[in-house]
């Protein structure tokens, strides 16, 4: 039975989980399950748990070690319980063991050469300084032209778009600028883990929504009770990282319905527009009634494999805007001058581009799938995104971090634990993600590693 999360009942499950874990992950139990201790309605965890990290990492001591220096470590209460991300370690440990790393979502091939040559020619003009605040007129009027080409909507490039650094940057100044503290916001688990950080720098009162496999379908009717009249926001993510689901028109309409009726934002996080294979994405805000109401976020460095740009915009009407650009305006002010006008050309390049890099995708998919297939996974349907998820019990280990350690350790192999993606990290324990934005010659030799490896219980 599928069951809304809270902050305050997860005390329990996290104390058994904590007898289980093994020492190699003791900190990324710790990831996006610990929250701001300011906020009232929270229940702190106990500092044994915040001191259980061991992964080797110089800046990664708990509060109660001390630097070289001799001086405790010092961080705001809001953050103290949040550490290293999962991905950064996980890519650690890649690099220590030599493993194929099939977990953080980066590729490890390069973007297209004209988009790099504009960002060099970029350079070479001059275009080195500040740009304007919220983005150059040639890009916020490129992202215009391309958010009317995918969704109908014609937005005014100027009162209506900012750009911001990378999409992270643009869900923080969304969260920031929109959102006061006591706030409810629901998100759907699991979720990408800046979302519960950010707002828990908010000081907002998260609310959780889990989707279950097989299908990762909405629970509507678990939805409508979850809002009430303190629900400031819903912070949705489609194509869904990490589980590759794609909202259904019909999951989103029901969405739309419930916004408009109860007086509630949606900040849309679509950085995966452009990998949608099974369906054809939909932005919640061409939905009617819906665009008042929406932030739409979005990046250039997914679809053009160029993550390390970190070029990102929000898109939404003039009065929404204003709080996101007083938030962006405070944490970075602009972003970098010539890969702005690169991220211009990149957004005028042809259709052609989008369905070519579609079909490669696809392609990796197929390699990725049918190899995790044969080797001896269960393995869930992938719609969107670069990312599948898989059951790993049939092999045996008890928890997700416990199979991930085995993985990297015994078969050279990163995949990322989804428990850090949920409240309740139980709800995530069998499921582990892959990521198949790689060469076709790394997804190969990954799926002959686990193939050889891997022995079923």
């Amino acid at each position: 039975m599928q069951t809304q999360c809270t902050w305050s009942c997860h005390h329990e499950v996290l104390g058994a989980l904590r007898s289980k874990s093994s020492s190699l992950f003791a900190s990324s139990r710790q990831l996006l399950r610990q929250y701001a201790a300011g906020s009232r309605s929270r229940r702190r965890r106990p500092p044994s748990f915040a001191a259980m990290s061991t992964v080797a990492t110089e800046k990664e001591a708990s509060p109660n070690q001390k630097e070289s220096s001799g001086k405790p470590l010092q961080v705001a209460k809001r953050l103290e319980k949040f550490k290293t991300t999962i991905f950064t370690q996980m890519s650690m440990l890649a690099i220590k063991h030599g493993a194929i790393n099939l977990g953080q979502g980066f590729p490890n091939f390069d973007g297209p050469e004209f988009v790099k040559e504009a960002a060099i020619q970029a350079i070479r003009d001059g275009k080195n300084q500040y740009a304007r605040g919220y983005g150059i007129p040639d890009l916020n009027s490129a992202i215009a032209a391309r958010f009317k080409k995918d969704s109908g909507l014609v937005v005014d490039p100027e009162t209506e778009v900012t750009v911001t650094s990378g999409c992270t940057e643009a869900i923080a100044a969304t969260i920031l600028g929109l959102i006061n503290p006591g706030d409810e916001v629901i998100l759907f688990a699991p979720f990408y883990d800046s979302y519960e950080a950010t707002l828990s720098m908010a000081g907002a009162d998260i609310k959780c929504i889990t989707l279950c496999p097989p299908d990762f379908a909405i629970p509507i009717n678990e939805l409508r009770s979850a809002i009430s009249k303190k629900t400031r926001a819903i912070l949705m993510n489609t194509p869904h990282n990490p589980t590759g689901k794609m909202f259904t028109r019909e999951e989103l309409n029901e969405i739309a319905s419930l916004c408009i009726e109860n007086d509630v934002l949606v900040f849309s996080d679509e950085v995966y527009d452009k990998l949608a294979f099974e369906m054809e994405h939909i932005s919640v805000a061409s939905l009617p009634g819906m665009y008042e109401r929406t932030v739409t976020l979005n990046s250039l460095g997914k679809t053009f494999s160029l993550t390390g740009w970190k070029i990102g915009w929000a898109i939404a009407p003039p009065h929404l805007t204003w709080g996101v650009r007083q938030a962006h305006s405070f944490l970075t002010f602009a972003t970098n001058t010539p890969g702005q006008w690169a991220a211009a050309a990149a957004l005028r390049t042809p259709d052609s581009y989008y369905v070519e890099l579609k079909r490669d995708y696809a392609a990796k998919k197929q390699i990725l799938v049918e190899g995790l297939k044969e080797a001896g996974f269960k393995v869930f349907p992938s719609s969107g995104t670069y990312f599948v998820v898989v059951d790993h019990t049939p092999f045996g280990l008890e928890n997700d971090i416990a199979f991930c350690e085995f993985l990297i350790k015994e078969v050279g192999v990163v995949a990322i634990p989804t428990s850090v993606f949920y409240l309740n990290p139980e709800e995530g324990k069998n499921i582990v993600r892959f990521t198949f934005c790689k060469d076709e010659g790394t997804l190969r030799s990954a799926v002959e590693r686990m193939k050889a490896k891997l022995k079923k219980t």
